[in-house]
């Protein structure tokens, strides 16, 4: 885990030295990352901005169908209740070693919770699970109340009854991009049901496969 909260580190622009003295602490304990790693900004002249709109952005992109996840962690020390949040920005990344990752806005009050426990599990959902992708979309809520889990094989992370497959990670490296987190996991465990397509997201609507 030491070597993990150092490579974060580095990602952030923040000196080695300057985490040195607690490097042993970090080795158990992923509190001491900075779960919000701000890269080197500086003023950008009205010269130099793309000429991209963002709802422009939005809209074309959106022509891109995706597949939606939820992210989910077991509760970190002192915390009551697992973390989750709803997620299409995620890809596979590594065939060796195993390596996938996710997208997560560096506003999200959801993501230090996970930085803080090490490991998430990615739940792929099924063509009929827009209600539960809605559910852990929103902010503030109980978002586990009344949905079906189980601890996943290595990590704990709370694995969705019913999802098509699932994949049991450990935080590998976290990068800053833009307005949003780079995070890239290393997978312990996988599994697929295989009985049910994905849940797409095109357009700003849910969707499936067609036959």
């Amino acid at each position: 885990m030491a070597a993990t909260v150092v490579r974060y580190l580095r990602s952030a622009g923040q000196p080695e030295s300057a985490t040195s003295a607690s490097t042993a602490s970090a080795s158990t304990s992923v509190s001491a990352v900075d779960t919000h790693p701000r890269p080197e900004l500086r003023a950008v002249g009205e010269d130099e901005r793309a000429p991209i709109d963002p709802g422009e952005f939005r809209s074309v992109m959106g022509n891109f169908a995706s597949g939606v996840t939820i992210i989910t962690s077991p509760a970190a020390e002192g915390e009551d209740s697992p973390a989750g949040f709803a997620c299409q920005s995620f890809a596979s990344l590594s065939l060796d070693p195993p390596l996938v990752t996710f997208m997560v806005a560096r506003t999200s009050t959801t993501w230090p919770r996970i930085a803080r426990a090490g490991v998430f599990c990615v739940n792929i959902l099924g063509a009929q699970q827009g209600l539960l992708c809605r559910a852990f979309a929103v902010s503030g809520a109980d978002k586990f109340a009344g949905v079906a889990h189980t601890p996943a094989p290595v990590t704990g992370s709370p694995q969705l009854d019913a999802v098509p497959a699932w994949i049991d990670c450990r935080i590998h490296a976290v990068h800053t991009g833009g307005d949003h987190l780079i995070v890239v996991g290393r997978v312990e465990a996988m599994g697929a049901a295989g009985e049910d397509g994905p849940l797409l997201f095109h357009k700003g609507k849910f969707g499936r496969l067609s036959d």
